[in-house]
């Protein structure tokens, strides 16, 4: 477990918004996308901590008790730019008795990190863009795998919240029976003075913030 080594930027204990129950949050360093709405980009550089398997380990275990209605989401950055690692943590973890679920942007299908994980929250990127057609591969695995996946999506005011961009994801729900929930994120600009410490522009500066009456729209659209 020594020479297992991973690069991450932070542990989070005590999270009610990353799945069910309260969760202990791995955020890895490392991302293939770095959206502009992005809450975390001090995690886009490879940088961070470098721990080893073992060392995380019994990080977590320090919380198990805490998290036993819970459990641990591996986030970012982007967990699957260190699948290996990933893939060892879930099966230390799962022998401690303590289920793992992945945030990822979908856009690496690595199939035995998908089938050794409890679940995957898919974070659909639409704001500029269509949605990337690796996704879709993505869900067939999970599909295949019988995985239960949570299809996220942060709603940004005039950009993706249009009824053409809410019926692609409705349509994207309804072909893969593996989505068992859609959650909509609001926009917030809390992330705001991180791209200020790091001297980097917010890309994002010019929208307006969502709104719960925006989310309530957009779950209405889609007969959720």
């Amino acid at each position: 477990m020594e020479k297992c080594k991973a690069r991450i930027d932070s542990l989070y204990n005590g999270s009610a918004v990353d799945g069910k129950g309260l969760r202990c949050v791995v955020f890895f360093t490392g991302c293939n996308m770095r959206c502009g709405f992005c809450h975390n980009p001090e995690t886009w550089t490879e940088k961070g901590i470098e721990t080893t398997l073992s060392d995380l380990v019994a990080r977590i275990k320090r919380y198990k008790s805490y998290i036993k209605n819970g459990g641990v989401t591996l986030s970012g950055g982007e967990p699957f730019l260190q699948a290996e690692f990933c893939k060892e943590l879930c099966k230390a973890l799962h022998n401690e008795d303590i289920s793992v679920i992945i945030e990822t942007n979908g856009l690496i299908c690595d199939k035995e990190l998908i089938e050794i994980c409890d679940g995957i929250r898919l974070d659909i990127k639409n704001q500029e863009r269509d949605v990337d057609k690796r996704v879709f591969d993505f869900l067939n695995t999970c599909q295949e795998k019988e995985k239960f996946v949570t299809m996220t999506n942060v709603l940004v005011p005039s950009l993706n919240d249009t009824a053409e961009k809410l019926n692609n994801l409705k349509s994207i729900k309804e072909t893969y029976s593996c989505i068992k929930e859609v959650k909509f994120l609001a926009f917030r600009k809390l992330c705001e003075s991180k791209y200020s410490r790091l001297n980097m522009p917010f890309p994002y500066e010019k929208y307006q913030e969502g709104t719960k009456a925006d989310l309530q729209r957009a779950y209405d659209l889609m007969s959720f």
